[in-house]
């Protein structure tokens, strides 16, 4: 019976440890231990992981990669290599796919098919081929389409979490994945095809688990995610980051003009306008679209010229910004191309070409409120008020009411104009309309400036409500006061004329308004004897129509 027994326990030994499977010796070698470190250098965490691809791609576990300065891995032969970026990671399921700095590796074969119930399956451990634990798939899920998470009927060894779980083709299967408990009978394996699937996009800048660690994260390989990535980064990493990023977009695709003028543009903001120059040169010999980068050209010059005016660079002139979108519209003749002509005319204040520019371009698809209105800036500049208010009336007239927001700038700025024409009422109705789409945004200054108009239109009970409504949302301004109060006077309404001044005076005493206000009012009201003393202190003040009112109710 003894015996029985020792044999029984002999053959349950064999299905967790069997012999060396065929495919094991060749498989390690694309095993090994990942090692990640802080900014000074400790240790954080080791793991285990293998190769995928032929050029060093490799997958492990997220988890240690979490608040990490730099990985290295250590392969089967004991050498290190670094790890140089992150392909891609998926936080829920701690997988992790990057590049190590070696083009030459033992990759595994990942399977295509998920293992079925019941099936065969080895864990492989680093550096080890005299004994793989053998187990059985107990339970596949599945999750993001057909990818498998395994339940494994298996004791994991220790120091495994990252290993490969083989089937009996000697293909992976599976990332081992952390164990519930140190010798529990169950492991736990996700899909090494998930994993090796993994990959970035161009918003995976902005992803909160790759900015979880400090590692590097490629490029991705289609050039207009590389781009998107490009342009997000703008504005999202530190400087340092976003140069070195600009620097591996040019190496992992040197003919395309975008990372040239990318560098192009920093080079600018830095005032190294040769060096900037040199790449937009570069840039146009590998453009497919050169008048694209004409265009970014010209950008790129009259934005030296206007935010580095005193830095000397003859290459870059107003005349060659415009030459170089002379050129992006010969050879693609798109109106944003002569919009930019416009632009870099009336930059150098050459109003009357870049209208004549502009007004070419209202037939076409550029037309828009903008577009009048930059041409009504021209006219302004010209001096010709009559053309600027007919542009402005363009503006207007591509919107319909009810008027939404985009409008109210362009009823403000017809709205001034009318006041400077002296054409008060046409003003107030453009501010009418303004205070109806811009209503919650409004302050008491708006209110102010239509009863300014209102009192130089004649519109005396508008302009009443108005000073009254600046009053009520700023209370502690004189100002406001004495306008009311300089108003009720004209009107005639003396009383509430007195009662204005004094709070203006209550407010300011120090100025000489609320009293030359008070003092008129009340000469006004034949209380001559009190309104005399209150003008005089208003001429104490420094009032000069003080005294011209003081001779007249004198006498």
């Amino acid at each position: 019976m003894k015996r029985l027994y020792t044999v029984v326990s002999l053959l349950m030994l064999a299905v967790v440890v069997m012999a060396q499977p065929d495919w094991a010796k060749k498989a390690s070698k694309s095993v090994f231990t990942l090692k990640t470190f802080d900014a000074d250098g400790t240790l954080l965490v080791s793991a285990n992981g293998f190769f995928v691809g032929n050029n060093g791609e490799a997958v492990s576990c997220f988890t240690p990669f979490k608040g990490a300065s730099r990985a290295v891995v250590i392969d089967a032969a004991g050498k290190e290599i670094p790890v140089e970026y992150l392909l891609g990671a998926n936080e829920t399921y701690d997988v992790a796919k990057f590049q190590v700095a070696k083009s030459k590796v033992q990759p595994l074969t990942v399977a295509t098919m998920n293992a079925a119930q019941d099936e065969a399956v080895w864990l492989l451990p680093y550096r080890e081929v005299k004994r793989v634990p053998q187990g059985k798939v107990q339970k596949t899920e599945t999750f993001n389409g057909d990818y498998a998470y395994y339940t494994v009927e298996l004791t994991m060894p220790e120091n495994t979490v990252g290993t490969p779980l083989m089937n009996a083709n000697g293909e992976v299967i599976g990332l081992m994945q952390q164990p519930n408990a140190v010798g529990d009978a169950q492991s736990y394996a996700v899909s090494a095809l998930f994993a090796d699937s993994l990959k970035v996009n161009g918003l995976s800048i902005n992803d909160p688990v790759l900015r979880s660690t400090k590692i590097k994260k490629a490029l991705p390989n289609d050039v207009n995610q590389a781009l998107l990535t490009l342009y997000m980064a703008g504005s999202s990493q530190d400087s340092l980051a976003y140069v070195q990023l600009i620097e591996d977009f040019i190496q992992k695709f040197p003919n395309q003009p975008d990372g040239y003028t990318y560098r192009a543009q920093l080079l600018t903001s830095g005032g190294l306008f040769t060096e900037a120059d040199r790449d937009m040169q570069k840039a146009l010999k590998v453009a497919e679209k050169p008048d694209e980068v004409h265009y970014t050209y010209s950008r790129l010059i009259l934005q030296k010229l206007l935010y580095h005016p005193d830095t000397l660079y003859t290459a870059w002139t107003f005349d060659r910004s415009f030459d170089e979108a002379a050129e992006a519209y010969k050879k693609n003749p798109q109106p944003t191309y002569r919009q930019q002509q416009a632009v870099v005319r009336y930059m150098q204040k050459n109003y009357a070409e870049a209208y004549n520019l502009y007004e070419s371009l209202f037939q076409s698809s550029l037309r828009s409120a903008d577009l009048f209105y930059s041409a009504s800036q021209c006219k302004q500049q010209l001096g010709d008020s009559t053309a600027q208010l007919a542009m402005l009336d363009s503006c207007v007239a591509l919107f319909s009411k009810p008027y939404l927001k985009e409008v109210a700038p362009y009823l403000l700025s017809r709205a001034q104009l009318l006041m400077e024409m002296g054409r008060s009422r046409q003003a107030v109705n453009d501010l009418n309309d303004y205070e109806t789409v811009m209503k919650a945004q409004l302050n008491s200054n708006f209110y102010y400036m239509r009863y300014r108009v209102e009192v130089d239109g004649r519109l005396f009970q508008q302009a009443l409500n108005d000073i009254e409504q600046a009053i009520t949302m700023t209370p502690q301004s004189d100002l406001y006061y004495s306008e009311k109060a300089s108003l009720l006077v004209r009107v005639g309404y003396y009383d509430e004329a007195i009662e204005t001044a004094k709070i203006c005076i209550q407010l300011a005493p120090e100025h000489s308004d609320g009293y030359l206000f008070l003092g008129l009012a009340q000469c006004l009201k034949d209380q001559k004897a009190e309104g005399l003393k209150n003008l005089q202190k208003a001429k104490e003040l420094g009032d000069v129509q003080a005294d011209e009112l003081i001779e007249k109710y004198s006498k």
